[in-house]
């Protein structure tokens, strides 16, 4: 079985109506918080871990609930398992109205390509789109093997624009190699089905770009109200690009260097402060820019609580929550950051540990609740 404390790797959070609200709220010591955090155990029986977020924005007693599928783990270049970013992506789980849709290899639905890593749904459209790097009617063919061999040349993340019209897509390249990254945007189209009923699909042809300056691009948000996304890449830092509404093509507008970065890959954009925080696997800090230019604005060291790196965040109100997958010997954790306070104000509250959720009793106390497993837990 793979070790669940390894392999902690896709995270999301329901944020509450206030959780969008700006942080500076009328009615005094008010604080914007969101519901839950939800994240991906990516074990061998797959499942959800979700976890509810307290009045103040700290983390609880959570719960698992199985997927019915299994976790999948892709190699580094060394062909050993690629841990701890075992899927080489961001957004391997999204949270579209009441209903969470994971990556899940195997049952219960299958599909037509092998190792997906990211999935995106648009409930405007009513569709769900799942990426993956080969196999049968693979969207990137990458000449890539099952597991494929990454981080390199594997696709990263698939989510929608802002008014779900297109579906984009960041590819890595491999700059060693000579193989080239890209962004790729599909067009949602409105078809009739054989029935005769009218259908939203993507086109049948999607539009590359690779922006100036961009090599290994990894996690990516959209920008509201513009028409810019802000990204990271995993060989120099971060980068904000502009798609050309008509084209739908993509050239970068700014590219800042992360001094001392190991590789930037996650990002979460924060609507308390109105910044961008990124997240490293191989350094145990959260790195705050900002959202015109990319500018670092701060950094806060975390390395005090023990965690070797950060990969996937997500952000809500006055919040931000980090995941922390573990080695093994460390334990997965999610720190709890408070950015009330506005931009540079970024305090760690909390350090959630994990390991109850990877525990041999954990593991063994699962029992049957409708559609999957469920295993109750309290985490400190």
């Amino acid at each position: 079985m793979i070790c669940l404390s390894l392999l902690l790797l896709a995270f999301l959070l329901l944020a509450q109506e206030a959780a969008n609200r700006p942080s500076r709220m009328s009615q005094k010591n008010a604080v914007a918080v969101g519901k839950a955090i939800y994240f991906l155990t990516n074990d061998q029986a797959n499942g959800v871990v979700a976890i509810p977020i307290g009045a103040d924005g700290t983390l609880s007693q959570g719960t698992v609930t199985g997927t019915g599928g299994c976790g999948s783990v892709a190699l580094n270049s060394d062909n050993q398992p690629a841990t701890p970013d075992a899927l080489v992506s961001q957004s391997a789980l999204t949270l579209v109205g009441d209903h969470i849709f994971t990556v899940n290899a195997g049952e219960p639905v299958a599909i037509p390509g092998e190792f997906p890593n990211t999935v995106a749904a648009s409930i405007k459209n009513n569709l769900v789109e799942r990426t993956w790097s080969h196999g049968q009617a693979a969207p990137f063919e990458l000449d890539q093997s099952t597991p494929p061999v990454g981080p390199t040349n594997t696709v990263s993340q698939t989510f929608f624009s802002a008014d779900e019209s297109l579906l984009f897509t960041t590819v890595k390249g491999d700059p060693p190699t000579n193989k080239t990254g890209f962004l790729s945007a599909f067009a949602v189209e409105q078809v009739q089905a054989a029935d005769g009923a009218t259908v939203m699909t993507l086109a049948g042809v999607d539009t590359r770009s690779t922006p100036k300056g961009t090599a290994v691009l990894f996690g990516s948000q959209v920008i509201r109200g513009t028409s810019n996304m802000f990204v990271t890449d995993a060989a120099f830092g971060a980068a904000i690009l502009s798609v050309d509404p008509v084209t739908v093509e993509a050239t970068t507008i700014a590219k800042v260097e992360v001094d001392g970065q190991v590789a930037t890959c996650w990002v979460a954009i924060s609507p308390a402060t109105g910044t961008v925080f990124v997240t490293d696997t191989g350094l145990n800090r959260l790195v705050e820019m900002n959202i015109q230019d990319a500018s670092i604005l701060s950094e806060l060291d975390l390395s005090a609580n023990g965690d070797l790196g950060l990969i996937d965040l997500r952000a809500a109100g006055n919040f931000v929550y980090a995941l922390s997958p573990g080695n093994g010997t460390t334990e997965a954790a999610v720190t709890v950051i408070d950015v009330s306070g506005s931009s540079g104000s970024a305090t760690m509250i909390q350090h959630f540990g994990l390991s109850c959720l990877a525990g041999q009793n954990a593991q063994r106390e699962w029992r049957f609740l409708r559609n999957g497993y469920i295993s109750h837990c309290v985490g400190g």
